[in-house]
């Protein structure tokens, strides 16, 4: 039922002024205009009423039902109640008010777009910052992991190792890893035959 209730406002309380809207700005009729104007703004306003009204009054009974005849009285050309709400009550407030909102709007502009470029300077303050962490975190990692590899692997990883690095020192390296151990062996060896 509560779906049924949602489907009627929304054919009747927006796509079908959005249609006769549509034609009124096609065949550029004044009084059809202005008529679906007045009821776009009463239309507006009965939307913000009703955020704060579903929340507060929708135990009330028949609440919803209440809602689709309003919007049904504001669109019967029999009626007009947009065209007797904007002229009673809308248009002479908004009339009387129009400075103080006019100054409201400005203000709030220039705050918002204060406040944007307040948050997009620190957003990207935040982004660059991040950037930088990543990038040394990375470059931290990258190094140790350049410091775990021996010189064979990095000749590996060059490419060819005859090209890159000459055999004669590759032989060197290792003849002299292998002699320490050799001597110290060949040391330890005659040091504990010494001792037998």
């Amino acid at each position: 039922f509560f779906v049924s209730l949602l489907f009627c406002r929304l054919i009747f309380g927006t796509l079908y002024p959005a249609y006769y809207s549509y034609k009124a700005v096609k065949s550029k009729d004044i009084k059809e205009y202005v008529k679906w104007m007045m009821y776009w703004i009463i239309f507006a306003l009965f939307t913000t009423a009703e955020t704060f009204t579903d929340i507060f009054l929708c135990w009330f009974p028949f609440y919803y039902e209440l809602k689709i005849a309003f919007v049904a009285w504001l669109l019967s050309p029999y009626t007009k109640g947009s065209s007797l709400l904007y002229r009673k009550f809308v248009h002479p407030t908004l009339s009387s008010k129009e400075k103080e909102i006019d100054d409201c709007l400005v203000q709030a502009k220039d705050r918002s777009y204060d406040a944007l470029v307040h948050f997009g300077k620190r957003g990207l303050n935040v982004a660059a910052t991040a950037a930088v962490m990543a990038a040394s975190k990375g470059q931290g990692a990258l190094s140790e992991r350049l410091r775990s590899f021996s010189m064979q692997d990095l000749s590996t990883i060059r490419g060819d190792s005859s090209s890159t690095v000459p055999p004669s020192v590759t032989v060197r390296t290792s003849s002299k890893q292998s002699q320490p151990k050799t001597s110290r062996s060949a040391s330890e060896g005659t040091g504990s035959s010494g001792k037998r």
